[in-house]
């Protein structure tokens, strides 16, 4: 691990803030780290409101979707809500699908089949619309690319709303609207919404235009956090909000089928942390397992009762993909090995029979063995499909973009991404995938980072500062838990392992002569010697509440130490 600690903000605003707010250095510098430099900025990052929320018709096209919509309605035609199979996708259409069937009967929804019809808007889906009487087509999550696409459906007379978040190419698809706050040309002031977002982005404009308040609309709050939490986007600004009241939702008043999914769950405040391991995966295993539909078909089931049974063949097909993922990471790694392919600045590894399902999750295992872009591939009909997942700081987007000669084609993010190619460019793609990377990527970038917020002493921990701290939450991608820094701790002297395995690591530590802190180490159990003995050690961790036996007492959460 490399551990970083971040730039201190000058003292003058530290000063400041610290007056303005009545708060130590310590919270002060956590705020400016984060951009909030002024009293306002601090009330509205922890007192944050729905009237936060920005117009929905700031956004370019808005106002040519809704009127589309309402022009559907009033004439009675079909609409079709279409989604990819993901859970930013599938809590997309099932959002805006019970929104408009809220007052609206003519609407239907479509997921593509991950095996079938692969990534974003397909022709088949399109065919699916003709041969059903479907004359507008609302896309969820995807078709900012999909030019083909949306020119095959305008020649049979359907329409297109395109609601995206990825990043457009250099001509939009000829559709009716095409809201993506990433347009070059949309002056929307937030850019970082997931897909779920743009939908309810859309949602607010259509009931802005029933007379309906945004009091209406936060029952489909626990759609758009999962999603935030699920697509690991930026919690700032809009998404901030966003996440704060459909976690509250999802604590409170749970559609039945979020409800079905978490109900064994012993936790009593369920956190985004809690979402990204518990909710979504679950609702992704739909898609990668058996189809979509299913994910859709639970988070719109309003009987709680049918909810449970979605939920129990949910479970199971979690269950099963687990299973995979591990046997398919296994697989992987012994390849790496035996093709003598440990000192590359890549992963590329390819098997035809690997489930396409996971080969995602199978991505993102293997960077935490081999830490650099790695791309798994499967053979999906005639050609070869991967899914790429990179190393932090490091836009494997841009990568594949460099190297898209050998690729039939590829879309996503800095840090995840899709691709096809035909199986005998395969070995040239890889060829130049590394070399590119080689080119591109500094060196440190290929080690772990700890990124520590601020060195503090265990004497400055204490309840009002972990009060303060909890105000900060939700945590995510550019307001993550801060970490914290300290030097020169022991271990009491009894220093254990815990776990199966012995994995895990359990420690009461001291600073000359502070008060005492538990401390617990996920995945730290091998560094049990640098604490053995009473040997003084370096700990970054993070400050949790650790309830036992109903008393609750401050932790430490190591994350290493050295």
């Amino acid at each position: 691990m490399r551990w970083t600690l971040k730039s201190k903000p000058e003292k003058q605003k530290i000063q400041a803030l610290q007056n303005d707010l009545q708060v130590d250095e310590i919270i002060a510098t956590l705020l400016l780290q984060r951009g909030i430099e002024t009293f306002e900025q601090a009330k509205s990052f922890f007192r944050p409101t729905l009237d936060d929320l920005h117009n929905p018709y700031l956004m370019k096209d808005m106002d040519k979707a809704v009127n589309r919509i309402e022009k559907a309605i009033s004439n009675e035609e079909n609409i079709l809500i279409f989604g990819d199979y993901d859970v930013d996708g599938t809590t997309a259409v099932s959002l805006l699908s019970s929104y408009l069937k809220s007052y609206y009967p003519n609407v239907a929804t479509y997921i593509p089949d991950r095996y079938d019809e692969g990534y974003g808007i397909s022709f088949k889906g399109i065919d699916y619309a003709e041969d059903n009487g479907i004359t507008l087509i609302i896309a969820l999550d995807c078709g900012i690319k999909s030019i083909e696409h949306i020119d095959y459906a305008n020649q049979k007379g359907i329409d297109f709303i395109i609601c995206d978040h990825h990043r457009p190419g250099d001509t939009l698809p000829n559709a009716i609207a095409v809201l993506d706050p990433k347009r070059s040309d949309c002056n929307y002031p937030y850019k970082e919404l997931c897909g779920c977002g743009v939908g309810f982005k859309l949602i607010q404009a259509l009931a802005k235009n029933r007379n309906q308040t945004i009091a209406d609309l936060i029952p489909y709050l626990d759609l758009v956090a999962t999603a935030i939490a699920a697509d690991i986007v930026p919690i700032t600004g809009e998404n901030r909000v966003l996440a704060k009241f459909g976690l509250e939702v999802i604590n409170s008043s749970p559609r039945p089928g979020i409800k079905a999914l978490i109900q064994n769950i012993k936790k009593k405040i369920l956190t985004i942390t809690d979402v990204v391991f518990i909710i979504a995966p679950r609702i992704n295993a739909a898609g990668r397992i058996k189809h979509g539909n299913e994910a859709v078909a639970l988070l719109t089931e309003f009987d709680l009762q049918q909810a449970e049974l979605f939920a129990s063949e949910i479970e199971q097909h979690n269950a099963d993909r687990k299973d995979l993922d591990k046997q398919i990471t296994k697989e992987a790694l012994l390849q790496i090995e035996n093709n003598n392919e440990i000192e590359r600045f890549t992963t590329v590894v390819y098997q035809e029979d690997w489930h396409k399902g996971v080969i995602g999750i199978v991505a993102s295992r293997l960077i935490e063995t081999y830490y650099r872009p790695t791309l798994v591939f499967t053979k999906s009909g005639d050609k070869l499909a991967a899914s790429a997942r990179s190393v932090k700081d490091f836009d494997v987007y841009n990568a594949l973009e460099a190297s898209s000669e050998y690729l039939e084609q590829f879309g996503g993010h800095m840090y995840a991404a899709g691709m096809t190619l035909k199986e005998e460019n395969y070995q040239a793609f890889k060829n130049k995938f590394e070399e590119v990377v080689h080119k591109t990527i500094h060196p440190d970038l290929l080690i772990p980072e700890i990124s520590v917020d601020a060195e503090i002493d265990l004497s400055d921990i204490n309840e009002r500062m972990m009060r303060i701290l909890k105000q900060f939450e939700p945590f995510g991608p550019e307001n993550m838990t801060p970490l914290f820094l300290s030097t020169k701790l022991n271990d009491t002297g009894y220093p254990k392992t815990l776990g199966n395995d012995n994995e895990h690591l359990k420690l009461f530590v001291k600073q000359s002569d502070s008060e005492g802190f538990g401390a617990i180490g996920f995945g730290l159990g091998k560094k049990i010697s640098i604490a053995k003995d009473r040997k003084s050690f370096d700990a970054i961790y993070s400050i949790e509440e650790n309830e036992w036996n109903g008393t609750v007492s401050l932790q430490l959460q190591l994350r290493d130490i050295k």
